[in-house]
């Protein structure tokens, strides 16, 4: 099982960037954009946290089950 980094990187860059924006639209007043952009932002790391993990899920399956 190798281990991808670039998951890891692409997760950690995804959050940097929404928190650069979330910052500078708080800094002009248009707090609910703001809002929005955190929340988009979370989906897609949530989708992106939950394919790795079905990734996973079938390793682990394959593992136990010897397919």
């Amino acid at each position: 099982m190798n281990i991808d980094v670039s998951a890891i990187f692409q997760i950690a860059g995804i959050g940097i960037v929404v928190a650069m924006i979330h910052t500078v639209l708080k800094q002009m007043g248009k707090e609910d954009m703001a809002h929005w952009v955190t929340l988009i932002g979370f989906v897609v790391v949530l989708f992106m946290v939950v394919s790795l993990l079905n990734d996973l899920f079938q390793e682990i399956k394959t593992i136990f089950l010897f397919q």
